[in-house]
């Protein structure tokens, strides 16, 4: 199966599609290519178009306009089941009075399939499941039903695989043990996903490329680790995961920039800049919370030489196990924060304690300061 659909098919490509309901636009206009036989992951917050786009992939919502191809095929034109893809759904959908292997084996059937048997098999044991196949879906858990349901979604031999939210009614635990089992499946299958999330982590863990998608547009694309380490927005910055934004004027553009903050000054790399870099603009510094070190103020002579430096006061503290999360008052910004792993904690470092803030200058990335410095930050608990 893995070579038939590898050598199918081709890319996703979105051209100029946009959909719009009365005088409300869920999409605006955009142009999206998902490269065939990658994981790709539509991730935003409520109402910001993700769910819509896919469903237009899908053909369940009709396109304002824009085109929908697979490889060469234009399928906009489509309906849903004439295209060649499939959709899992958040819930499941499985049919109650069927057991596994019935539910699984629905499709076929459904088209005059007669020996089903065999397809089956090999489909519950790519999701695990074969000692499974008598039972009812009431009989199962919450992951094992979705595992049923992706099962059934790719016996149709589908060249793109939809996942809308599919992990959204699992707990904490149990969804992360199924990130992993989704991605072991797309890998060993090798078609294309293309995942709907508003989970943050769950994207990152899944996806080879993401797209952030904030007000019906995809602000951002790329690899998990490029778009957490160089956001090119504000949003960006603050959805995917937590970022210290730090507003400065640029005093120096030979080499590094230099930039003025909080009354001292800091230095990032020209590279690492999506904003105008002339002497006397603003900017936006930003600071990933675990890139930074936290330092008594009796200990600061001891901070290498290069490192940037900020001071403050420390105004609470979280112990959570791993790392202990800290909130910094600072001329520099009002409340930045810090993760630091719990390894030698220095047990002076509770709130009150006058400190300084330091990291490698390297880490630190550049944005438009003309961009709201709080876009995205709320969007992580509207999302829930």
């Amino acid at each position: 199966m893995t070579q038939q659909q590898q050598t199918a098919g081709g890319d996703v490509r979105l051209a100029g599609i946009s959909k719009t309901y009365g005088s409300f636009t869920a999409v605006q206009p955009l142009d999206l290519t998902v490269p065939q036989g990658s994981f790709f992951a539509l991730l935003g917050a409520s109402g910001c178009g993700k769910t819509t786009t896919l469903r237009m992939i899908a053909g369940l919502e009709e396109a304002t306009t824009g085109t929908v191809s697979l490889g060469d095929e234009d399928i906009t034109d489509l309906p849903p089941y004439k295209r060649p893809v499939n959709t899992v759904f958040q819930s499941y959908a499985l049919f109650p009075h069927l057991d596994v292997a019935e539910n699984v084996a629905f499709g076929l059937r459904r088209r005059g399939i007669k020996s089903v048997k065999k397809q089956v098999a090999d489909m519950l044991e790519l999701v695990q499941l074969g000692d499974f196949a008598r039972r009812k879906p009431h009989q199962l858990s919450g992951g094992q039903q979705q595992r049923v349901a992706v099962a059934r979604a790719l016996i149709n031999h589908p060249q793109v695989l939809l996942l809308d939210e599919p992990l959204g009614a699992l707990d904490l635990k149990l969804r992360r043990q199924m990130q992993l089992e989704l991605k072991r499946i797309q890998t060993e299958v090798g078609i294309t996903f293309v995942h709907v999330t508003h989970d943050q982590e769950e994207a990152m863990t899944m996806a080879d490329t993401v797209a952030v998608m904030n007000g019906g547009r995809v602000e951002q694309l790329g690899a998990p680790a490029d778009l957490y380490e160089n956001p090119r927005t504000t949003f960006v910055a603050n959805f995917l995961g937590t970022s210290n934004l730090i507003e400065g004027e640029v005093v120096s553009t030979g080499g590094d920039l230099v930039v003025a903050a909080g009354g001292g000054k800091l230095t990032l790399p020209r590279e690492r800049c999506s904003a105008p870099t002339t002497s006397g603009g603003r900017l936006l510094l930003g600071i990933r919370p675990e890139k930074i070190s936290l330092a008594h103020v009796d200990d600061a002579d001891c901070i290498a030489a290069g490192r940037n430096r900020v001071t403050g006061r420390i105004t609470d503290s979280s112990f959570i196990g791993v790392s202990t999360q800290y909130v910094v008052e600072s001329p520099a910004g009002g409340a930045l924060q810090v993760y630091e792993q719990n390894i030698e904690r220095d047990t002076r470092l509770v709130p009150g304690a006058e400190v300084v803030l330091h990291w490698n200058a390297a880490h630190t990335f550049g944005l438009d300061a003309a961009q709201d410095i709080d876009a995205g930050a709320s969007s992580v608990e509207d999302a829930e």
